[in-house]
This record gives structure tokens, C-alpha cells and sequence, in this order.
């Protein structure tokens, strides 16, 4: 029976991408991914674009980017039956998404409604790269060590849930942070906490950007693949 693959190709730099997750995308005959915006091409398509084929079917989903459940049900929905016309031909399908396919990836509703509407459907993910992992590396700093506690915020957090956070966490990781950046530092400031942030936007791209002296940048115009590593020293500590 074929496969529906989900493949994490990492953050953005294309030999992030596993040995195992290039195999399998060189061997399937439909590649899908996230649509672009506009018509231009998506990110996960611009990281595996050098392996694609002209016999490769390129198979774009449409996924909105509103927080409208209904309309991202019928999103999934219309996603998963345009997967499964290849499945029930016995074509496998490698669906390529940025990062870790686990990891707030949108693969996830793809299979579980895929899997809703064909239980039989065949589905087997591959890891990749995330980027709290490449931006540490990026920092030359472990994300953690020995017992501590690493939070990872999406970004639908507010500024009273960071606050608490602090309190007890080692380590913290807010993903996409552009759009809060501000309030962040303004929670930072507070707590004295500046000089234990770093910012790595569009991390493992060419234009990757490290900002690690914060407590002079209130602002910061950051782009949407932007995330903040918090290192809390144990007297912060409650």
C-alpha cells in the first residue's frame, strides 16, 4: 500500500535535510508541500527544489493561515483527499514541511484527517532539524544541560503566561517571536533578564541574523522565521 511521508527538511539550510528524508524524497513520485503565498513557491519547497524531478508530481496544498477552525477543517480536509488520489493509485506521497514534521508542524492535521477519512491510510513521518536545536547551535550555546527545564512557547502566548514561566523554567524558547518582540523585552527588562536572551532570525540561511546584545534594542524589525532563547539564572528562581 503506499505511503504518505511527512518529511521534516530542517529550518531553511537544504543539507540540514537527513540522509533518510533525501532518500525517500528522491524515491516518491508525488512531492507536497505547504503553498506559497501569491503564487510564489513555499519555503519547504524552496529547501528540497535542487532534488525535485520534471517526472515528480509537485502537489501544492493550500493551508490558510487564520485561526478560523472551520475554515482550517475544510482546509485539512480538501488537503487530505488531494493526498489520497495518489495514495489509492499506489503512489507514495513525501509531504515536505520546514523543521520537525512533530513539531507545530502543519503535517500533523494532514495525517490525522487523512487517516480520519481513510483509516487504512499508511502513514510514517521523518525527523528533521527544528529550529530551537539550529538556533542553539547557531549561538554556539547547549540548549540544555544536565536537569534543566526547557519551555517551548508557539506564539500564541501572552505576557502573564511568560511571567509565570520564568519563575520555574531553566530554559525558554519562544518561537516566532517578531510579532511580541516588544513585550517580551519590555518582561525582560524587568526581570533583568536581557543579557540572558539571544535572537536568531532566518537561522541556517545565508541571511541568518544573531542578535545577542539586547538590553539597547527595545525594537527590532525581525522577520517572520525569528525566535528568542531565554537562559534563566537559578536565582530567578522561585
Amino acid at each position: 500500500m503506499a505511503t504518505l511521508y511527512g518529511i521534516g527538511v530542517g529550518p531553511g539550510d537544504p543539507e540540514s535535510l537527513t540522509l533518510k528524508g533525501l532518500r525517500i524524497l528522491k524515491q516518491s513520485p508525488v512531492v507536497a508541500f505547504p503553498a506559497g503565498i501569491g503564487g510564489k513557491h513555499g519555503f519547504a519547497q524552496e529547501i528540497v527544489a535542487q532534488w525535485l524531478r520534471e517526472e515528480q508530481v509537485q502537489l501544492p496544498l493550500t493551508f490558510p493561515y487564520v485561526q478560523d477552525t472551520d475554515i482550517l477543517m475544510a482546509a485539512w480536509l480538501k488537503a487530505a483527499q488531494q493526498v489520497w488520489y495518489y495514495l489509492k493509485l499506489g503512489q507514495d506521497v513525501a509531504f515536505v514541511c520546514e523543521g520537525d514534521v512533530s513539531f507545530y508542524s502543519t503535517f500533523n492535521y494532514l495525517a490525522q484527517t487523512l487517516q480520519q477519512l481513510q483509516p487504512n491510510a499508511v502513514v510514517e513521518t521523518i525527523p528533521g532539524v527544528s529550529s530551537p536545536m539550529a538556533a542553539a547551535a547557531a549561538l554556539g550555546l547547549p540548549l540544555t544541560i544536565r536537569g534543566d527545564r526547557l519551555v517551548v512557547l508557539p506564539a500564541l502566548y501572552n505576557m502573564e503566561e511568560l511571567e509565570t514561566i520564568i519563575k520555574w523554567a531553566d530554559v525558554i524558547v519562544l518561537m516566532k517571536v517578531s510579532s511580541v518582540y516588544e513585550q517580551v523585552w519590555q518582561v525582560l527588562h524587568r526581570h533583568q533578564l536581557l543579557d540572558n536572551a539571544w535572537v536568531v532570525e532566518r537561522v541556517t540561511l545565508p541571511n541568518q541574523a544573531i542578535y545577542r546584545e539586547l538590553r539597547d534594542r527595545p525594537t527590532l524589525n525581525l522577520s517572520y522565521f525569528s525566535l528568542m532563547i531565554i537562559k534563566i539564572p537559578d536565582l530567578f528562581k522561585a
